[in-house]
């Protein structure tokens, strides 16, 4: 069956589901289209400001989480540059140690094939898919990838009102659960900045190497932050310490 008509029928089948929720029902859809163990969409900002919209598996949704916490990674790279990235787990560990090490640790994915969407979304928009194979990404035909990558570009531009979308106002499709917490983990940032009298990069630097030391993703620190479960002095100390 044409990797097309797979997406299409996987997207028919959940037609009754909130409209606000398209993003997820975009990535369940490529996922049961492709051959992979979890997909992810996400948006890319100025300054590194990546945000989740939605995954089709707890695992994907965890690897975009740890990849943030990393700071580097396929993912990244594929919205910088608008091309493919191929990452097995040879040269995940080779290239994205640090990424590397956190994926393996914490989920059972191992290779990674990172797109940017097209159209509008061209450099804006990414669609990740992840592979429990090391080698899984060798498997995947590329054309069917970028196929599915059109087709979820083409329903998010249809869905978004262009004409209202700039930094402060975007698409109603946007405000996912995952992208709500990353905007939490920016909340947090600026309290770091406050506290550290810091640039954004230098504050996200500190909350990025405490989360990895205390085996956790930057997002759940950041809830702590806000939450007052954690308090900045904390990983001011931290990063004292490191020094």
């Amino acid at each position: 069956m044409d990797v097309a008509i797979r997406f299409v029928e996987a997207l028919d089948a959940d037609a009754g589901a909130d409209p606000d929720l398209l993003a997820e029902r975009l990535a369940h859809a490529a996922a049961a289209a492709l051959p992979v163990d979890g997909v992810g969409l996400s948006l890319h900002g100025e300054a590194g400001r990546r945000t989740p919209l939605a995954a089709s598996s707890e695992g994907a949704a965890t690897a975009e989480r740890l990849q943030f916490t990393a700071g580097s990674g396929p993912c990244l790279l594929a919205a910088e540059s608008g091309l493919p990235v191929f990452a097995n787990e040879e040269i995940l560990g080779r290239r994205w140690p640090v990424f590397h090490d956190l994926l393996v640790t914490h989920t059972l994915l191992r290779s990674v094939l990172a797109l940017s969407l097209s159209g509008r979304l061209q450099a804006v928009g990414g669609m990740d898919l992840y592979f429990a194979d090391p080698d899984g990404v060798t498997a995947v035909d590329v054309y069917e990838a970028r196929c599915v990558a059109r087709l979820v570009s083409d329903h998010l531009d249809v869905a978004a009102d262009w004409s209202v979308w700039t930094p402060t106002e975007l698409p109603a499709w946007s405000e996912t659960p995952d992208a709500q917490r990353r905007g939490r983990l920016w909340m947090a940032v600026g309290m770091l900045m406050l506290a550290l009298e810091a640039p954004t990069p230098d504050a996200l630097a500190v909350l990025r190497g405490y989360a990895y030391a205390a085996g956790r993703t930057a997002d759940e620190v950041a809830l702590d932050l806000i939450e007052r479960r954690l308090q900045p002095d904390q990983l001011r100390e931290d990063a004292g310490s490191d020094r």
